[in-house]
């Protein structure tokens, strides 16, 4: 049998290369709403972020995900991403 492929995405913030469970992705769609993408399907462009709270504090003090998604992310977006970090 066929080993599965597993899909690599890039964290916007260290450049790291990881599986796609070990990130989570922020997506902006078309009317602009930022949210978390915890299925990693919605429509949408989207940003992959490590699972780690430094990295969080690093993205919060670069605006790397601002860059990314070309917006301005709310700070609720933020806190909900450090919950699902730290569950």
């Amino acid at each position: 049998m066929k080993e599965r492929k597993i899909p690599m995405r890039t964290c916007v913030v260290t450049g790291e290369k990881c599986e796609k469970k070990d990130l989570l992705r922020i997506v902006r769609n078309k009317e602009g709403d930022v949210f978390v993408d915890e299925t990693g399907k919605q429509n949408g462009r989207g940003a992959y972020l490590k699972k780690d709270i430094a990295v969080l504090q690093k993205a919060i003090k670069t605006k790397a995900l601002n860059r990314k998604l070309e917006c301005t992310i709310p700070e609720d977006v933020y806190m909900q991403i450090e919950k699902i970090i730290t569950k």
